[in-house]
């Protein structure tokens, strides 16, 4: 990998890391959309409680995976500086940073009703809503182990593995679903709590997989995972990911709490009325897949060429990486708007909560540039290990701005909001104006932090 090379291999080199980590997104996020159409096949009230179970789940999962995901621009760097020993010693540390992570996440989830709270919602949804989240707690630990053995993988360019085993995944979600939420074989129909079953279950299998792929698979040997004796948690080790894992574990959690914020603000309004942003958020995450995976993939391109002192190459990639995420989103979005009745009704059979959810479409259309080309923009700055300055921006964008003017807009306490974003649609302009700003804001602080990097070599 040399200057020289045209900006057009730099996509190509994207776009092949990129499509295997896509896939593998899309079969995660497919779990969602499976819980989401299944359950509201059961009952509009257990859907209910799953956007609210949900919606706090994601929240906490995010900020803790964003602290742990410090590993990957490090591993990045790592791999393209050579330094194989040093990624094993980076992975124990990581394994005991996830641990820590874990019980400090399932004690949230498993008393979350200071969150619930703030719903105002039904008692009937709050029990479901707690049962949902607590079930979850069981399978917190799994999930963030399986993100260490994702993220290593991610950072050495390597991501067909993991993609082989979400996928797997994916062909258990279904059957297992339809087992917990509607019963059969003796197993009680449990609704929206069902799911959580289902994904407790599956994230233990993928852990342990995992697990014995690291130990196994003679492609991992020279990283020293396993064989090279206990490590114990070394504090400066911790404090390094930490210094970097928790302004990115916090950008992950602003981002995803605008959204957590919406649901349970927008549950004041009744079953209907969250159900239909429900379906909404979960298409707009689905659509999210592949300005993500693009971010990843070169995210992980400029930290092997950082390591490998070569930053010229590390600013082409990361500026190549942008240009391919924004020019596909804008295209995706274009299409989702014009098939926006048939997917809804692919989502419910229910005519008022499609009602509720169609209008909100023109904004995860509309968007779609400025979420591209922000997500973009973050991961090429965390592959410089930059992550401060970047939070502050999510923070006073989504949390200010797309948060705050959402409420001021939908459920307007001041009585000056146009009635044409009175409700949901409130908040999603608010959050839509937000993500055009922190894009814009990103940007501008990538070319600072490339030109001082370049400067200082």
């Amino acid at each position: 990998m040399t200057p020289s090379q045209p900006s057009q291999s730099f996509t190509i080199r994207i776009a092949g890391l990129a499509w295997p980590i896509l896939i593998g997104q899309l079969a995660v996020i497919a779990n969602g959309v499976i819980d989401t159409a299944m359950t509201s096949r059961f009952s509009a009230t257990d859907l209910a409680a799953l956007a609210l179970g949900a919606s706090i789940y994601i929240s906490i999962f995010v900020g803790l995976n964003g602290v742990l995901a410090a590993m990957s621009p490090v591993i990045g760097q790592l791999f393209g500086a050579q330094r194989f020993q040093d990624i094993g010693a980076e992975i124990k540390q990581g394994a005991w940073l996830a641990l820590f992570l874990a019980l400090a996440g399932c004690i949230a989830l498993a008393f979350p009703q200071p969150l619930l709270a703030l719903a105002h919602a039904s008692s009937d949804l709050n029990e479901k809503s707690t049962l949902y989240l607590r079930i979850l707690a069981l399978a917190l630990p799994a999930t963030l182990g399986f993100r260490i053995y994702a993220s290593l993988n991610t950072a050495i360019g390597q991501p067909k593995m993991v993609m082989a085993l979400q996928i797997g995944a994916l062909a258990l979600k279904i059957p297992l679903n339809g087992l917990f939420i509607f019963g059969g074989f003796g197993v009680p129909a449990l609704g929206g709590p069902g799911c959580a079953v289902a994904t407790a279950v599956i994230a233990w299998t993928l852990f342990l997989i995992s697990a014995l792929i690291l130990r196994t698979h003679s492609s991992y040997r020279a990283y020293g995972i396993f064989g090279t004796g206990f490590a114990a948690p070394k504090w400066a080790a911790q404090r390094e990911l930490l210094k970097l894992g928790i302004p990115m574990g916090l950008s992950y959690l602003i981002e995803v709490t605008a959204f957590t914020f919406m649901a349970l603000f927008i549950a004041r309004l009744g079953a209907t009325v969250v159900a239909g942003h429900q379906i909404t958020a979960n298409f707009g995450t689905v659509l999210y897949m592949l300005p993500l995976a693009i971010a990843n993939a070169t995210g992980t391109l400029v930290a092997q060429a950082i390591g490998a002192q070569q930053l010229e190459t590390a600013r082409r990639i990361g500026f190549a990486g942008i240009r391919l995420a924004a020019i596909l989103s804008v295209s995706i979005g274009v299409v989702v708007w014009l098939a926006r009745e048939a997917i809804v009704r692919a989502y419910t059979p229910d005519a008022s909560v499609a009602a509720t959810a169609l209008p909100l479409f023109m904004f995860i259309a509309f968007y779609q540039l400025f979420d591209s080309v922000q997500v973009a923009a973050a991961f090429v700055l965390r592959a410089y290990k930059v992550a401060v300055v970047p939070t502050l921006m999510y923070a006073v964008a989504l949390w200010g701005v797309g948060l705050g003017g959402g409420y001021v807009l939908g459920l307007d306490p001041f009585g000056i909001s146009p009635s044409l974003f009175h409700g949901a649609a409130g908040f999603w302009m608010g959050n839509s104006t937000s993500l055009a700003l922190v894009a814009t804001g990103l940007l501008w602080y990538l070319r600072v932090v490339q030109r001082n990097a370049e400067r200082e070599q």
